[in-house]
């Protein structure tokens, strides 16, 4: 009898991807709306994406349980 395919979570599929160093990327928030209430350095810190921190790392990776694995 095969094994069942575990599914991957949706919700972090969306919000984070595993880069080949092997380290989740993300992007940060509170940059969709109120811009005008924000500050330009606020609105300059939230640009871009960021790596996740160590601890929360184990977290969302298993959310990924096809990835590929890194060393």
């Amino acid at each position: 009898m095969a094994k069942t395919k575990l599914k991957t979570n949706s919700a972090a599929k969306k919000r984070f991807k595993v880069r080949a160093s092997g380290k989740v990327k993300f992007r940060r928030a509170s940059t969709r709306h109120n811009a005008g209430s924000k500050t330009k350095k606020q609105k300059r810190q939230l640009k871009g994406t960021q790596n996740l921190d160590p601890r929360d790392e184990k977290k969302v990776k298993e959310m990924f349980p096809y990835q590929r694995k890194v060393n």
